[in-house]
C-alpha cells in the first residue's frame, strides 16, 4: 500500500459539489523521502522484478551535450526483450489499455509494440521536489475541484488517491521553466500522405518561474506563443495563450494573428471540444497535451494502479537518422523506432456530466507514476464507443531534467487518420531549455503584430 489510503478506493468526485479539501499530514507528506519517490511515485520496483527501484533518474546530460541538440540515447545499447504484435497479443493483453488494444484491431497487419528494459528515468530538480514536499502539507483543492491553493512550483497532490488532484498533477506537472523549439506537426490521412505544418513554439511556465517562492496571485499558469513558418501560405500566422489556473475564475486568453490581413483577433472558443483546425479536427482544444483546461464538465473518479506497457525514453524517435518519410506511415507511426516499457501507471475516469456537454462522453486516462504525465487517453464518442486514442510518446529531457513528450499522436479510429505535434527530426535542433526567460511583455497581443513577419 502507498499511503494511508487504498489505491483500489473508487472515489467519485462530483465537482460542484466538492468543498476544499485538507492537504495530508505530515506523516503522509513524509513518505516522499522514503517509500515514495519525491513527485508521489512509488520507489520499489515490482514483485515480479520487471519494474526496478526507483534510484533518481537521469539528472545530467551526457558527455558534451550542448542545450538544444537532438538528444544522445543513453540507452542505446538496450535490445527488446520481445515484440507485441496481433499475433501474440492474447500473452499481453492484461499489460495494455483497450486504446492500445483497438489499434492492434484496426491494424492487425502493422501495429506492433517493441518492449524494452523498464527505466526508471523519471526526474526533476531538487527545487521541485523540495516545492512538492510543501504542496503535499498545504496545496488544496478550490472551487469543487476547479482549481487549487497554496502551492508552490512542484507537483499539487503528490500523496492522493482523489482522481481531480491526479488530473490536476498532469495539468501542473514540471516541464522545465522557459522552452523554445522550431517543430512541425502533420495530419497523416489513411493513404498515408501528410503536409507538414512548422512554427517556432515558445512556452513559458509562469508557475514554476520562481523556483522557490509561491508564484504570483495573477491566476497564470503558463504562456504559449507559435509562429508558423512553412508552408508559405501559412507563415507570420500565430498563436498566443495565456493559460489560467482557475478558468471558472479567469478564462484562458487565446489571440490569433493573420500575417495577410496584419490584425490580431481574440480567440474565444479556443477550450474544452472546440476542433483544432491544424489537426482537421481529430484533436480538441482540451485534448492537446493530452489533456488540459478545467474539469469541470466531467465526474471522475479513481479506477486504481495498473501496470501497462507504454512508451518510454523514446530518443530514437525523433532523432535526426529518422527522415518524416519513415516515421510517418498510414494507420500509425513506424513501430520499429518506438520504445516501449513496463511502468506502473493510474488510471483516472472522466463521465461527462448531465447537465453538460461535450463530444467525449468518457475519458480514460494512464498517468505514469514517475512524472503524472498522462501518457495515454482513451476518448469515447457518445455512443459508448471508443473513437480516439492519443499516445504521449515519452523520453526524459536530463537537461532539465523533466519526463516529458517526443512526440504526441492521435488517432482517429473511425477515420483511420492520426495527428502528429512536436516533430523536430528534420530541424537542427530541439526544445532549448536554457535560454533566458523573456518578460511578460513578450507574451502580450501587442507584441503579435511586430514579430508576425513572413
Amino acid at each position: 500500500m502507498l499511503n494511508s489510503k487504498s489505491v483500489l478506493t473508487v472515489m467519485i468526485l462530483v465537482l460542484p459539489a466538492l468543498p476544499a479539501l485538507a492537504a495530508v499530514s505530515a506523516q503522509q507528506a513524509a513518505q516522499l523521502t522514503s517509500t515514495l519517490m519525491p513527485l508521489g511515485g512509488e520507489r520499489a520496483g515490482n514483485a515480479a522484478g520487471t519494474i526496478p527501484a526507483w534510484q533518481g533518474g537521469l539528472t545530467t546530460a551526457p558527455a558534451g551535450y550542448q542545450a538544444g541538440q537532438h538528444h544522445v540515447d543513453p540507452f542505446a545499447n538496450d535490445t527488446p526483450l520481445f515484440t507485441i504484435t496481433q499475433a501474440n497479443i492474447d500473452q499481453y493483453k492484461q499489460y495494455l489499455s483497450a486504446g492500445q488494444l483497438a489499434l492492434f484491431k484496426t491494424y492487425p497487419n502493422t501495429y506492433q509494440m517493441p518492449v524494452y528494459p523498464t527505466r526508471r528515468s523519471g526526474a526533476a530538480p531538487q527545487w521541485v521536489y523540495d516545492n512538492t514536499q510543501y504542496n503535499a502539507l498545504n496545496t488544496q483543492l478550490e472551487g469543487g475541484g476547479t482549481s487549487f491553493s497554496n502551492a508552490r512550483g512542484g507537483i499539487p497532490f503528490p500523496v492522493t488517491d482523489n482522481a481531480v488532484e491526479m488530473l490536476w498533477n498532469h495539468i501542473a506537472r514540471y516541464r522545465g521553466v522557459y522552452g523554445s523549439r522550431h517543430a512541425a506537426e502533420a495530419v497523416v490521412q489513411r493513404n498515408g500522405s501528410y503536409a507538414l505544418v512548422a512554427a517556432q513554439q515558445e512556452i513559458l511556465f509562469k508557475f514554476y518561474e520562481q523556483q522557490g517562492r509561491s508564484p504570483d496571485n495573477s491566476n497564470i499558469l503558463f504562456y504559449y506563443l507559435s509562429f508558423v513558418k512553412s508552408p508559405a501560405r501559412l507563415a507570420g500566422g500565430a498563436v498566443l495563450v495565456h493559460e489560467t489556473l482557475d478558468q471558472n475564475k479567469d478564462m484562458r486568453q487565446a489571440w490569433a494573428y493573420n500575417a495577410g490581413q496584419r490584425r490580431v483577433r481574440r480567440a474565444p472558443n479556443l477550450s474544452y471540444d472546440a476542433p483544432i483546425a491544424a489537426s482537421e479536427g481529430i484533436r480538441t482544444a482540451d485534448s492537446t497535451d493530452m489533456y488540459n483546461g478545467s474539469p469541470d464538465r466531467y465526474t471522475w473518479k479513481l479506477i486504481g494502479k495498473q501496470e501497462i506497457y507504454i512508451p518510454y525514453n523514446n530518443y530514437k524517435l525523433t532523432h535526426p537518422s529518422v527522415s518524416y518519410k519513415e516515421l510517418l506511415q498510414p494507420g500509425h507511426i513506424n513501430p520499429a523506432v518506438t520504445r516501449n516499457e513496463l511502468h506502473r501507471v493510474w488510471v483516472i475516469e472522466g463521465t461527462v456530466r448531465s447537465d453538460a456537454r461535450h463530444v467525449y462522453s468518457k475519458r480514460r486516462f494512464y498517468l505514469d507514476e514517475d512524472s503524472w504525465q498522462i501518457v495515454l487517453a482513451d476518448e469515447y464518442d457518445g455512443r459508448g464507443e471508443l473513437w480516439k486514442v492519443s499516445i504521449a510518446y515519452l523520453k526524459s529531457y536530463y537537461e532539465a531534467p523533466t519526463t516529458w513528450t517526443a512526440l504526441d499522436v492521435f488517432h482517429d479510429l473511425q477515420g483511420r487518420r492520426y495527428h502528429v505535434q512536436n516533430l523536430d527530426n528534420e530541424e537542427s535542433a530541439t526544445i532549448n531549455f536554457s535560454l533566458t526567460p523573456p518578460d511578460d511583455s513578450y507574451f502580450k497581443p501587442a507584441a503579435l503584430r511586430r514579430r508576425g513577419v513572413r
